[in-house]
Order: C-alpha cells, then structure tokens, then sequence
C-alpha cells in the first residue's frame, strides 16, 4: 500500500505540483494535496540533490571562469555550497525549481502558474539573488517565462539600483536576460500594469508602463554612460539596452581576443535565442533615446575610440544607427574619421593607416567602413586607403580591414580600382596565408560581375598552374588544397617548368576550407568553364573526397545549383559518383551530398541510385547517417512496392518542376 501511494506522488501532474505556495491538507483523504514547495519542504521532495546542485555548480562557476578569460579544469570531489551564499534551504529550493523546469509541462497554463509561484516566493529578494552565483541561473532560466507584467515588476526592482547591479558579474547576467525578453512584449509596451502588480514592484512613482521602466533605465545608463560602458559587464547591458531601444537583434559575437570579449555573454547556454526574436518597430520615445546615446557616444568619441571595452558599444550602436537611423549613423561614422585622421596631422601618410594595424581600433573601422554610406566610402578611399592596400593586406591585423572594404565596395566602378591595386601583389597575399582576402577579392567579381577572368589568370599564375597550358586542367585540386604546382605534384627543381603528364597523378589528400570557398565563388563566374572542366577531370576518389568533406561538400551545392552550368555538363559530372553511392550514405557530409543529388534528379536517375543502395540496405540502417537515406529515398518501397514507388517519385519530379517554373516567371 505504501508503494502505490509513493507511485501516485511520483506521477502528478506539474499542475498539482504549483497550485500554491504552501501545502495544504486534502480533507477526507489519505495522501497531501502537494502544491510547489516552500524553503522548508523542499528537503522532503524526492530529488538527486547532490547531482541537480553539481549541474548548477558547473554552469556557475564555467561563468565565473569564462568571465576571467580562463578555461577551466574540471575538479573532481565535494563542492558543495562552494558557488552560492545562499542558505541551504534556499539552495534546495533552487534545486527543486531547475529539476521541474527540466521535467518540463504538459501544458502552457501549468508553466505559466509555476513561474507567478515561483516569482511570488522570490518577491522582494530579486536583487540579492540575482547578485548570487546560484540564484542568478535560476532566475535566467525562468525569465523566458514571464509575463508582461511580470517582466514589468521585475525590472522595476532594478530601477533604484540599476547602475549598482548591471556592474556586478551575476547581476548583469541577469538584468541582460531580463532585457532580452522586451522584444517579445513590444506589443504591449503602452499597456498600463494592473494596480496589483505595479503595487508589488518597488518602482519609480509615475511608472506604469513596461515603456516606462524601459525610459527610467536609460536615464539612469545616459548620467554614467561612459563608466557603463567601460565596465566588462555593463557594457553588454548596454549593448541589450540599445538593440531593445532599435528594435533590431544582431548577432553581437566580435572579432578578438576571448580574454577581452567576456566570453560568458557570447559561449554561454543562451535563454533567448537571438535568431527567434523578430524585429519590431519601436515607439518613437525609443528611438529618442536611441538618438540620444547616439550623441552621448560622440560627445565621448575619444574615449570609445581607444578603450577595447567602450569599443563594442560603439560598433553595436554604429549596426542599428544603419538600419534605424541611417543619417545619425552616418554622423558617428564621420566623427570616428576625423578623430582618428586628427591624432597626427603632421605625418607623411594618413594616421588613419596607423590605426588599420592596431587590433582594437580596426575592429571599430571595419564596422565603419560597413556602415558608412557611398560619399563617405569614397572620401575614405581616395584620401586614406588609395595606394595603401596591397600593404596592409600583406599585414596581420589590416589585412582584416581589406577585407571588409573589398566586401563593402559601393560601385563596380571603384572595385575595379580596388582590384588593379590588388592584383599585382596577389602571390605575395597568398605566401602570407590571408585567404580572406583572396576570397572576399573572388565574391566581389561575382557580385559586381567584374574582373572575373583577370581574377582567373592570376590565380593560375600564382599556383603556377597558367604556363604550360596543359597545367590549366589541375588548377581545381591546386586550389581546393591551396598548393602550388610543384608542391602538390612533387616535382623537383628539373622539373618545374615543364609540361602536364597524363601519368602525372596525386590522390586528394585533404580540403583546405578557404580553398573549398575559393572554389566556390569560382563556379558562380558567368563563364566557369576551366574550374568545371578541372573538376571532371578529377578521379571519382578524389570526388568522393571532397564529397565527404565538411568544406568541399559545398563545392557540390554550388554547382547543383548554378544555372551557368549547362545540364549536361552537371549530369556528367555527377555521373562521376556512380558506385560510390553507399560510401556517401555512410559519411555525414556525403550523405547531404546523396541527398542534394537525389532532389535535382530525374525518375531514371533515382531509379539507378536506388537500385545500388538496395543491396546494402541492412547496413545502411544500422549507420548513423544511412539510415536517414533509407528512409528519404523509400528504399523499402522501392524493393516491395516499385510501382507506387515510381508513381510517387514522378509526381514529387513534376511538383517541383512546377515550382521552379513559377519561380523562373
């Protein structure tokens, strides 16, 4: 009998579990209506409490560690209470609420009446438990949950004491999270809180809106703008801030050193995905604001400038100034320029070419140089970049900036200019190992349609493959492996000049992922012809080499899809792979390859790779990735039910042969 009861506990459902905060006793039964438990209950509850607190013990203190710029060892042995000042009744509390957020709910409403439980029981002590290692993970994690009002009450407590706790290294991570949530109530930002729940909150008298508190923390971040964002953990707070005001989410993840970039922000498990969260107009108080720190920044545009901390802030604001606020963006932009051009006057070249070459500043400048508009660009060029770039692509930090001009280039006129200055140089970037530069060079002939078989030439003669001619057909695997003739092929000093032998055979080693990008811009010239031609002359190992690759399955994608390359040529090429189906279908990368083939192929073609993969469909399934092409290509029909099988592959054929044709018109 004891048994069974135990069993019934075990199987309530959450609703039974959250209905309040205290337990109350159920009349005329035998068992406790059990609610969500209170501090000193919930050593009672049946949970593998050494194990859930070990979990939160890692999550804390890899945020801790991250934060110092250190990757840490994991320690073995007894840790407990070694990450929290918690009490250990709150502690077990906790663990309780992370247990059952694991366990998950079986429906919204159960969700919903848990997090107002568990937001009653932290009522009051938000501030406290946020600046704690354990209450501060707990509390982002419950977060995603609220309610509009709920998020309203929350960051009210923060009012009084926002700059306070957006420095401290707990704190931050949660009103950041707090922050992350506002996109999702943008709707209801005008709605006035209910009396009951504006009365909770220990807000600014006047505040009755989420817009309001939102308002009294930029007042708040606008009076120490400067030490916010100097400060590590602050200065993300800032970062949330200014996106929540544009009403853009960007990926905020910079380029540089993990010890400078708080990498417990950006590698951390996050609670909001930002991908999830769509854009939304904001009301035009926000984009006040917006316009305000935007002239706060400049104002400080020294201090920005040179301070690594301070810089990231700068770049956020420059990336949602363009979207939101194109002229105000286009203000920075110029004050960033005359500041740098300013530090030295008196030099023989621009100063601005001093600072290309310094880590933290490039970074800013790349950001300018993407968000400026098509004059400033050309002032840029002509008065500061103009003769410069063939040495700072040879550099190891400017090259970087090269890179983003190359990218941000307005005109098909000015990229011209651009590419006769780097061209001639070409050989000497690539000795130094700056393929970025090679391949954003490559992607702007494709998108300016410019250039493309000058590009061609000189790639050719810097892996050596353009004299003799008949080196011209090797010049895909010299480029998919970055080596030049005579290294890929093995020749001594004799022979470095002569002639291409048809005995003169290499197996593809390796892909070298830069090179499977090279590759691929090259196929989306208007004329690919000699990459396509070098292509099809690779043997079917080495096809299958850079099918199964993670970098050269790619090269696939692009030539499947590219409607330069005729038909017939596709089909040949493909043709290639013809019994090596099943090596395919058992590697990760060649398998999406198999999959990619199959939905461009006719019923004829299916037919064929159905019918070699039939045979070794037992250890297909068993494969971790052969399995999915069991199941995609119907294999099992195929063997048992041919003629539906035929019936259903034509007619898909003709569905997206149709799809294509609307598309086309």
């Amino acid at each position: 009998m004891e048994g069974g009861k135990k069993k019934d506990r075990q199987k309530k459902s959450p609703t039974e579990k959250v209905k309040l905060s205290k337990t109350k006793k159920c009349e005329n039964s035998e068992e406790e209506e059990t609610a969500f438990p209170t501090e000193t209950e919930v050593q009672e509850c049946p949970v593998k409490a050494d194990e859930e607190e070990e979990e939160l013990v890692d999550e804390c203190t890899e945020r801790k560690d991250q934060t110092a710029g250190r990757k840490r060892k994991k320690k073995r042995g007894p840790r407990k209470n070694r990450h929290s000042d918690l009490d250990p009744q709150t502690v077990s509390y906790f663990q309780r609420v992370v247990h059952i957020l694991k366990e998950g709910f079986s429906t919204d409403e159960d969700r919903a009446l848990f997090v107002t439980n568990v937001f009653a029981e932290v009522s009051g002590k938000e501030i406290s438990l946020s600046s704690d290692q354990l209450g501060s993970v707990v509390l982002e994690k419950l977060l995603p949950y609220v309610t509009v009002s709920q998020l309203y009450s929350f960051l009210s407590v923060f009012s009084s004491s926002f700059e306070e706790t957006s420095h401290h290294r707990c704190a931050a991570h949660v009103i950041e999270t707090a922050l992350r949530q506002i996109p999702h109530f943008h709707q209801h930002l005008h709605d006035t809180v209910a009396e009951e729940e504006s009365s909770k909150s220990e807000k600014t008298e006047g505040t009755r809106t989420l817009e309001d508190v939102v308002l009294h923390l930029c007042a708040t971040v606008k009076v120490g703008l400067v030490d916010f964002c100097r400060d590590i953990h602050a200065s993300f707070v800032v970062r949330t801030l200014v996106q929540v005001l544009a009403g853009i989410w960007l990926n905020t993840s910079c380029r540089g050193s993990s010890k400078m970039q708080d990498s417990s922000y950006s590698n951390r498990k996050q609670t909001v995905n930002p991908s999830q969260v769509k854009e939304y107009e904001p009301p035009e108080s926000f984009l006040e604001q917006l316009l305000a720190f935007s002239t706060c920044l400049q104002e400080n545009i020294q201090v920005f400038v040179t301070d690594r901390v301070a810089s990231y802030v700068f770049q956020v604001m420059l990336q949602t100034l363009q979207r939101r606020l194109p002229d105000a963006c286009n203000e920075l932009c110029t004050a960033v320029v005359n500041y740098l051009t300013s530090r030295n006057p008196t030099a023989d070249s621009s100063s601005l070419l001093i600072f290309l070459k310094d880590h933290s500043t490039s970074h800013l400048l790349e950001k300018v140089l993407e968000a400026a508009d098509k004059k400033l660009f050309k002032k840029l060029y002509k008065c500061h970049l103009k003769g410069h770039l063939l040495s700072l692509s040879l550099h190891e930090v400017a090259n970087f900036t090269v890179q983003r001009v190359i990218s941000a280039v307005p005109t098909a006129k000015l990229f011209v200019k651009l590419f006769d200055e780097l061209c001639p140089g070409l050989e000497g970037i690539l000795a130094k190992g700056h393929m970025g530069v090679i391949t954003q060079l490559t992607s702007a002939c494709v998108k300016h349609r410019a250039q493309q078989e000058n590009l061609l030439n000189k790639l050719m003669e810097a892996f050596h493959c353009a004299e003799p001619p008949s080196r011209q057909i090797t010049c895909a695997p010299l480029f998919l492996s970055l080596l030049a003739y005579e290294v890929y092929y093995a020749l001594s000093d004799e022979d470095c000049d002569r002639d291409h032998q048809p005995c003169d055979t290499r197996n593809l080693q390796k892909v070298n992922y830069h090179g499977s990008v090279l590759v691929q811009h090259l196929l989306q010239f208007e004329d690919p012809t000699t990459v396509l031609i070098s292509l099809m002359a690779m043997s079917e190992d080495d096809l299958v080499t850079l099918a199964c690759d993670p970098g050269g399955s790619h090269v696939f994608d692009v030539l499947i899809s590219n409607s330069n390359i005729p038909e017939k040529r596709k089909k040949k090429f493909l043709g290639k792979l013809k019994g090596h189906y099943v090596q395919l279908a058992c590697s990760k990368h060649g398998s999406r390859v198999l999959d990619q083939i199959w939905k461009g192929a006719s019923l004829g073609k299916k037919q064929d790779i159905a019918q070699e993969l039939v045979p070794k469909e037992e250890e297909l399934r068993r494969d971790t990735f052969g399995h999915h092409i069991v199941r995609n290509f119907a294999l099992a029909h195929f063997q048992k039910r041919r003629r539906d099988w035929d019936e259903h592959q034509a007619a898909d054929s003709k569905l997206k042969k149709m799809f294509l044709d609307i598309l086309e018109d």
